[in-house]
């Protein structure tokens, strides 16, 4: 009987020892774990006890964990990982520049353009992402009722009008979305959000 050895470690609860850039050093009993994850998106504390829910990707030369806070970027980087020449290195540099929302998003609007513009991601790539997952967004039932997809195109200008003044992905969405004026054009909404970010 042949065992999978991605499934041998899911999750892991320990210490954070180190953050550096995309990864984290976690200790787990005395055991330091080096574990890919976002970690800008993330805002991990050294210090502080946490659990990732982990993927261990096997080649012949190394063993590499990543892990992620959220059971739901395990789930979506997995599906990542079944994108063409999309490997685990790739998946994560994904998941690093678009949440889980974001991706399901530009799959149900089966909009690739829509993923690049926001995210930053190449055109090819989120073809390919876009045409994996426009089939597989069965898996991820909790994000059928995200709010984030029913964003209009007023918000989505928006958002697109913050990262072009250098704000990240995840700071201009999460701001947009909290603002609640229904009859806001692109500009009130930029103006309202720069006053809340600063």
């Amino acid at each position: 009987m042949q065992y999978n050895t991605t499934y041998m470690i899911r999750r892991l609860r320990g210490t954070i020892l180190e953050v550096a850039e995309n990864k984290v050093v976690l200790d787990v009993q005395g055991v330091g774990y080096v574990i890919g994850s976002p970690t800008l998106k993330n805002q991990f504390v050294e210090g502080a006890t946490t659990t990732l829910h982990t993927y261990l990707a096997v080649r012949e030369t190394a063993l590499d964990l990543y892990g992620f806070p959220d059971k739901t970027e395990l789930v979506m980087f997995e599906l990542l990982l079944g994108v063409p020449k999309v490997g685990p290195k790739s998946a994560l540099q994904v998941m690093c520049l678009a949440t889980p929302q974001l991706l399901s998003e530009a799959a149900h609007k089966n909009d690739p353009v829509y993923l690049q513009k926001l995210s930053g991601i190449g055109k090819k790539t989120c073809e390919n992402i876009v045409q994996q997952l426009t089939n597989k967004l069965e898996l991820l039932p909790m994000l059928h009722d995200s709010p984030e997809l029913s964003l209009n195109q007023t918000q989505t200008d928006a958002i697109d009008a913050l990262i072009s003044l250098g704000y990240d992905n995840a700071t201009a969405r999460e701001t947009i979305l909290k603002i609640t004026d229904e009859n806001a054009t692109v500009n009130t909404l930029v103006t309202q959000a720069l006053k809340q970010i600063d």
